[in-house]
């Protein structure tokens, strides 16, 4: 019998791949779209009006704040500011679960609902959330006191997963599989009246933050990016503050917006430090935990979950 042969993604079939599909992966939703195209806030800068237009037809995008555009794997790159090879493994994760090619609608087929729609909000408890929360190694009330477990459909399918609500109303979305929001993409920003702040990149980094310095719910108001293209939008807050720590990732764009922010205010304090050797504040807090327990622990913790939890119509699959 022969063994089957992994067929890498090449550049000319990735840029097959709907940028739709890509901004959606990032969590980035079209504010108005029709047959032809679909427009978006800019993925690169907080903006009020939608000015980033993509061509569903053409499959290619153009930004007009910028005047520039190109196909799906120049946008993963910009976004991303990462190499070729790296947006096409990012590309690759989601080659069975996305079309590549858009399908034809058949005479008198309703078109499917392009945007996210939120169905039911509600306290976590399903088990797969539960354990998604607990494969981070973070304390499940901290997860319930600021997120909740949302319900809700994209293109026709049921997904749900841990959401904050962001500063516009918006939902930023996390389960194993989805990293994703609704289309008011936002900053969180929690104002406890205290003279320090605390800025993360995102959720799981406030939520490691406060397991690892849980004291800080008391002395600490919290400002959670939710991605640093909206580092415009951040930039004068900490002027208001005495003293401001940055726990950003440890990656070119963790790492550039926490110089923007130290050389605007003099301030802040960059904390990544603390997690020198891992990608963000969560990574190493898992690590941490890890280190932390027996093995015996460490063998009952780490036991393959069901993952069927997730399927878009929450229902469990039959054991092989």
């Amino acid at each position: 019998m022969k063994k089957k042969r992994t067929i890498k993604l090449s550049c000319e079939r990735a840029r097959a791949f709907p940028i739709e599909n890509a901004l959606a992966k990032l969590g980035h939703f079209p504010t108005k779209t029709n047959e032809k195209e679909a427009w978006f806030l800019s993925p690169f800068r907080s903006e009020t009006q939608a000015s980033f237009k993509v061509s569903k037809k053409l499959n290619r995008w153009y930004d007009h704040g910028e005047g520039k555009g190109g196909n799906v794997i120049d946008l993963i790159c910009k976004i991303n500011n990462s190499p070729v090879k790296e947006t096409l493994r990012f590309l690759e994760q989601d080659t069975n679960s996305f079309s590549f090619h858009r399908q034809p609608l058949f005479k008198g087929q309703k078109p499917v609902e392009d945007k996210v729609n939120i169905i039911a909000v509600k306290s976590i408890s399903h088990p797969a959330l539960s354990g998604y929360i607990k494969s981070r190694r973070i304390d499940m009330e901290i997860v319930k006191s600021y997120s909740k477990e949302v319900h809700y459909t994209f293109k026709g399918k049921h997904f749900f997963a841990v959401g904050l609500r962001n500063d516009s109303g918006g939902w930023e979305l996390r389960n194993k599989y989805i990293k994703s929001c609704t289309m008011s993409k936002d900053i969180k920003f929690i104002q406890n009246g205290y003279d320090r702040l605390v800025i993360t990149e995102g959720m799981f980094d406030f939520f490691s933050i406060l397991c690892h310095r849980p004291e800080l719910k008391y002395k600490t108001d919290f400002l959670i990016m939710n991605s640093t293209v909206l580092i415009e939008k951040v930039m004068s807050v900490p002027k208001r503050y005495s003293s401001v720590e940055l726990y950003l990732d440890n990656d070119q764009n963790g790492k550039r917006t926490s110089q923007k922010l130290m050389a605007s205010s003099s301030n802040c304090v960059d904390m990544s430090m603390l997690y020198k050797k891992f990608k963000d504040m969560n990574e190493w807090l898992i690590c941490k935990a890890k280190k932390g327990l027996g093995q015996g622990a460490q063998d009952v913790f780490l036991l393959p979950q069901k993952q069927s939890c997730f399927t878009p119509d929450s229902r469990k699959e039959k054991k092989k």
